[in-house]
């Protein structure tokens, strides 16, 4: 055997170990492939949440659902409700999923933590929600809602949620937003531009996912 073989074997069984572990960690870290994409329902797109979902402190017309649905092109339908908690989101469920939505945007979780209820309890009621829409045929967008705490106790609760349920995450919807008057109505919800920064956001990570969405019915 050569100098330069040896030299080449040498290189291979150094790299190799590093190349499994990189290929390994690529495998488990990347984000599972979402439960229903392509959706199988034909319903409506659905925004289910709370008040930050009915659009609270924006004008008529620029809640993060109408302006998300002006720039994908394909109508929402706004089933948010100020105050609600992700209990009371499982009581309004069968009206949700009744019509098999095709995608939902799901964003329960801020009254939660205001409410001070437990952290487990919530996700429990989200889990059950989005399996529930699962069954449905509905592809689900789990929106994260950070803590009322000085540190986020949601962020990664929330982020292993998405995992398990194999749902696409947007972590954190005032992210970019918060404490920023410019973007705020109050303390806790966006003021017009804040919706649209919010909307924006989204409309990123939708599109890699329906790509074929504005102008095109078959991809609503």
């Amino acid at each position: 055997m050569s100098a330069a073989d040896m030299t080449l074997k040498r290189l291979v069984w150094i790299l190799a170990p590093a190349l499994i572990a990189a290929l390994l960690y690529w495998l488990i870290s990347r984000p599972p492939v979402p439960i229903n994409l392509p959706p199988t329902a034909t319903g409506p797109w659905i925004a289910f949440g709370d008040s930050l979902t009915e659009g609270y402190g924006a004008t008529e017309g620029n809640a993060y659902p109408a302006l998300l649905s002006r720039s994908l092109g394909v109508p929402i339908l706004n089933l948010g409700v100020s105050g609600d908690t992700s209990a009371d989101g499982l009581k309004r469920l069968d009206a949700v999923a009744r019509p098999q939505p095709r995608v939902v945007l799901l964003c329960l979780g801020g009254n939660d933590a205001l409410n001070q209820m437990p952290q487990a309890r919530t996700l429990a009621n989200l889990g059950a929600i989005i399996d529930r829409l699962h069954a449905e045929g509905s592809f689900v967008v789990l929106i994260g809602i950070r803590s009322a705490s000085l540190h986020d106790r949601n962020g990664k609760a929330f982020a292993r949620l998405a995992r398990e349920k194999r749902v696409l995450y947007v972590p954190d919807f005032l992210k970019g937003l918060a404490f920023k008057p410019v973007y705020m109505s109050d303390a806790i919800h966006p003021n017009d531009e804040g919706y649209k920064r919010f909307a924006e956001r989204l409309e990123k990570v939708l599109r890699p996912f329906f790509p074929r969405l504005t102008g095109d019915p078959a991809a609503r």
